[in-house]
Parts: C-alpha cells; sequence; structure tokens
C-alpha cells in the first residue's frame, strides 16, 4: 500500500513538471530600434578645481600659531594660522585713545561756537571771532574723523593677524612655518575645493566651428568618470583664441556640484576622457539588461520566429544611460530577451532545430 502511495506522488510530481515546461512562462522581450543620437568627437581633458586659492598675509607679524598642514580638510572661516599682533593691538589702543581725545576736543568746540554765537547775535563780539569759532569747529569735526579712521584701520589691521580660509577646501601647499616673519603679500596657505570642479580640454580647430555654431540648449558634453561613471555637462565655455603651437582652442567643461562619492573619484590634475556632441547620427539600441557577458563573449539572446531562442555574440560601441549602441551582429526589429538567467535556462530545455531543405525545423 505505501509502496503503491509513493508511485502515484512521484507520478503526479512528473505530470505537473512535464506540464510546467510544456507551457513555460513567457519571456520579456524588446525589439532592438534605431534612434538618433549624438554623434560624439571623443578628446582627453584635465580636471581642476573651480576655487584654487594661495592666501598671503595681509600685514606684518611674526607666525604665531599654523593649525592646518598639507593634505587637512578647512572648513570655510576656519583659523588657519595667526599673526603676532601684540604690535598692533597696541596701535588700536593708541587710536581709541585718539577718538576720546578727539571728542572730547570737538564737545569743546562745539560749546564755544555756541556762547560765541549767542553773543554774535547781540553785537558783543566780532565777526572774526565768529569766524574763528566756526573754524576750531570744522577743525574738530575733521579731526575726530581722522581719528576715527586710523581706529578703523588699526583694527582692520588687527584683524588681518588671524587669517581665515575663504571657503572649504582641503591645504594643497603649506609656505610658512612658526616663527618667520610674514610681510603683505607673503603666501601662506594653498588650497583647493573639491565642491566645485570643471573639465579643460585642448580641441582641435576642425571642430570648434560645430561647437560655437550650436544652440545654447543643444551644447553636451560629456565627462567619463575612472569607473565608467558618465557626467553630463551643458556649461560649455570656448576659449576666444587658439593656441599658436597646437592650434587647438581650450574649451571648459563645468561640472554639476560634487557628490560625497565624486569626491572620491575626481581630484584636479586627473586625465579623463570627454565627449562632445558635433551632431547626431542614427545608431541601433539594444537595452543594458539583455546584454550578457560570457568570458570574452558579449552577446544577447534573439527570439526568432516560431519563438526558437539563440545566443548570438555581437559587437557594442559606446554605452547610453539605458541602452548600448550596437556595431555589429544584430539588425533593426529583432527581439531580445531582457532576462539573459531565464533565457539561458530556456535555451538549455529548448529542442535542437534541424534543416530540410533549406527550412528550419524544429526536432522534438
Amino acid at each position: 500500500m505505501g509502496l503503491m502511495r509513493s508511485i502515484l506522488l512521484l507520478t503526479g510530481l512528473l505530470l505537473v513538471n512535464s506540464t510546467v515546461c510544456a507551457n513555460p512562462p513567457p519571456l520579456l522581450t524588446a525589439p532592438v530600434v534605431a534612434q538618433t543620437v549624438p554623434r560624439e568627437y571623443r578628446l582627453d581633458g584635465t580636471v581642476e578645481a573651480v576655487n584654487q586659492t594661495t592666501i598671503a598675509a595681509q600685514t606684518q607679524g611674526q607666525v604665531q600659531e599654523m593649525h592646518y598642514d598639507v593634505d587637512d580638510f578647512v572648513e570655510k572661516n576656519a583659523l588657519i594660522a595667526r599673526l603676532k599682533d601684540t604690535e598692533h593691538r597696541a596701535r588700536v589702543s593708541q587710536a581709541s585713545a585718539d577718538v576720546k581725545a578727539a571728542t572730547a576736543r570737538l564737545d569743546r568746540a562745539e560749546d564755544e561756537h555756541t556762547r560765541i554765537a549767542g553773543l554774535y547775535q547781540k553785537r558783543n563780539v566780532s565777526d572774526s571771532d565768529m569766524d574763528k569759532a566756526k573754524t576750531e569747529l570744522a577743525g574738530a569735526r575733521a579731526e575726530l574723523d581722522a581719528a576715527r579712521a586710523r581706529l578703523a584701520e588699526a583694527e582692520e589691521q588687527l584683524a588681518y593677524t588671524e587669517i581665515r580660509a575663504p571657503y572649504s577646501g582641503i591645504v594643497t601647499h603649506r609656505h610658512v612655518e612658526l616663527g618667520e616673519i610674514a610681510s603683505p603679500g607673503t603666501s601662506i596657505m594653498t588650497g583647493i575645493s573639491l565642491d566645485e570642479l570643471r573639465v579643460t580640454v585642448d580641441v582641435p580647430q576642425s571642430v570648434i566651428p560645430a561647437l560655437r555654431g550650436a544652440a545654447a540648449t543643444t551644447k553636451r558634453a560629456w565627462v567619463y568618470l575612472p569607473d565608467g561613471t558618465r557626467l553630463e555637462s551643458t556649461r560649455l565655455t570656448v576659449f576666444p583664441f587658439a593656441d599658436a603651437g597646437s592650434n587647438t582652442f581650450k574649451v571648459r567643461i563645468e561640472l554639476p556640484p560634487c557628490e560625497s562619492g565624486d569626491r572620491q573619484r575626481l581630484f584636479p590634475g586627473m586625465y579623463v576622457k570627454t565627449g562632445f556632441a558635433v551632431g547626431e547620427k542614427s545608431e541601433l539600441m539594444v537595452p543594458k539588461a539583455a546584454v550578457v557577458h560570457r568570458s570574452e563573449v558579449t552577446g544577447v539572446y534573439v527570439i526568432t520566429e516560431g519563438e526558437h531562442l539563440h545566443l548570438r555574440q555581437i559587437r557594442l560601441g559606446r554605452a547610453l544611460d539605458d541602452a548600448y549602441i550596437v556595431l555589429a551582429g544584430l539588425t533593426e526589429g529583432e527581439q531580445v530577451a531582457l532576462d539573459p538567467i531565464a533565457a539561458g535556462a530556456r535555451l538549455k530545455t529548448q529542442a535542437p532545430l534541424r534543416h530540410v531543405t533549406g527550412e528550419a525545423v524544429r526536432h522534438d
């Protein structure tokens, strides 16, 4: 009885399995289509930072503190270095005292002017006395303005003893050491910001007309990162002169603001591949999901008439956002499987074809 039950169960499983194999689920497919894509001209470019600055001292003093070194990240407005400020503080104190003294003299001159003006209205003083009071009042006011200007200058010079970062970035060079005397114009540190980058390319003059002639809305360029990622930019600057030695024009590609991952992939001075849109052409396209790589073979699973499936080797061009350009191996309208894993499994269970009088016949 137990043996009979096992035989019936096994028979049922075989029937179910044969039914599933006889009616496998349909494969998702997509046609090979021809699309108009930009014609791309490839060149090498160099990455550079938009913000690259050498910070210099704006006053004289001995370097007393250095808070950063090469390869350190500096936040915007962070204190980079400090100069000795004893002399500058003394000048601020002196200028502040001059302002107080000038204010006191102005108060006395105003009081004297008020007194003389009252007597002058009563004809108790001469015109010369009145003129003298006016002159002394004007002089006191001018002296106070000059004292305030000297105080502002002294305070500004004191502020210059604290050297701060104009933007967030990384230190690339340190030009002074502790104890050195810095004068106005002495280089302190050089830094760059990785938040805004651009790529400069030397473009042959034969390509420049296509770039200059394109409308602002159709100017496009691409920058290919080392890991294969492609960045697109529509902000191109073509320099208005050619290099006398190479007869090439410098073109600057402004990159979009870097994300945290891009900071680890792009650095100033790196060489990168770039591409410029110099026209349009029609190309065969195949979805990226349909492409399969088997060792050194690149191919797709093609579905022919009669739902027959086979792996065909193809040659690919450049990659776009969600598709590849097909250089050889496919024709427009052919259907390709979008799930190579499922297609490969289906191919193993597919009956082979035999040819009879020039026609392919499935051999079951």
